[in-house]
């Protein structure tokens, strides 16, 4: 069984992902990596370059930044990491610049892979996801984040990013998927503040015009991150690949996970989920079965 890890990158350093994290977290399991390093303005391309693997295959593409709509930029990138795959790849592991696994994941990812290698029914693997916000001690848990995504995908050179690279189609459907007991865990919403700041004003422009822009982003210098709806405590263990990174935070972020700030509507559809698990209205680009 070969399985093929892929991702897309640019400015890495500028807007401090944790890219070699992410890739280092899902390379153990990877025969291969395909990294498509956009055009960057620090040095991003050499910090792929210093991931000491010959698994590691780098790409070098240009972002259309003209692209300023719903994101299509980014699933664009992510499709010229995936059209750089070798066809004979039975796996293909999506993971984001943000994203990273935890190891005591690697053995039930791995046996999903290999339980599901030949059914034709499956065509992709449903990880649960892990949002952290403001530092590496809280997560969200209200109905802002979303709870599952498509990250393995048995390789068929029709499949392609969807809208904003989130999710994935074959052809024009939705994929055929099985849940795996793994969880992916996302940090695109810690930063430091100033950072994450410049983050947003960089990244609403592949989603909106400069007049939205200037109505929906403060100008200022760091982000708020007290404007959140609804936090709970981290009582987990960070993946591995994290500890040196998280070590060395340099700002402070506490939260009141009892403070709730749901309207009526949103505080009973939370409850419903908390109660019963069940998330009403939940978008859904996959058909987990």
């Amino acid at each position: 069984m070969k399985v093929t890890g892929f991702s897309f990158v640019r400015n890495a350093l500028k807007f401090d992902y944790p890219i070699v994290e992410a890739i280092t977290s899902i390379l153990p399991i990877c025969d291969e990596f395909v990294v498509a390093v956009g055009n960057s303005e620090d040095g991003t391309l050499d910090l792929i370059r210093s991931i000491d693997s010959p698994k590691i295959k780098i790409i070098e593409t240009v972002w259309d930044d003209s692209l300023r709509e719903g994101g299509r930029v980014l699933a664009l990138e992510t499709n010229k990491a995936f059209a750089a795959i070798a066809p004979d790849t039975d796996w293909a592991f999506y993971i984001q610049g943000d994203e990273v696994v935890h190891e005591k994941y690697h053995i039930n990812l791995m046996a999903a892979m290999h339980k599901w290698k030949d059914d034709p029914r499956v065509e992709g693997l449903l990880l649960n996801y892990q949002h952290f916000y403001g530092s590496y001690d809280y997560v969200g848990d209200s109905r802002r984040w979303y709870r599952k995504e498509i990250r393995i995908l048995k390789y068929n050179k029709n499949i392609r990013s969807f809208r904003d690279a989130q999710g994935f189609r074959l052809g024009n459907k939705i994929m055929y998927v099985k849940p795996v007991d793994a969880t992916m865990y996302h940090y695109g919403w810690v930063k430091p503040p100033e950072l994450q700041q410049a983050k947003q004003e960089y990244f609403h422009k592949m989603w909106h015009d400069d007049e939205w822009m200037k109505k929906n982003i403060p100008n200022t210098a760091q982000f708020d991150y007290s404007n959140i709806d609804s936090l709970a405590h981290f009582t987990g263990t960070h993946p591995a690949v994290m500890h040196s990174r998280i070590s060395k935070k340099n700002w402070t972020f506490d939260f009141d996970p009892t403070q709730k700030k749901f309207s009526l509507k949103v505080r009973i559809l939370h409850w419903i989920e908390k109660s019963t698990g069940w998330k009403i209205g939940e978008y859904r680009n996959y058909k987990a079965f």
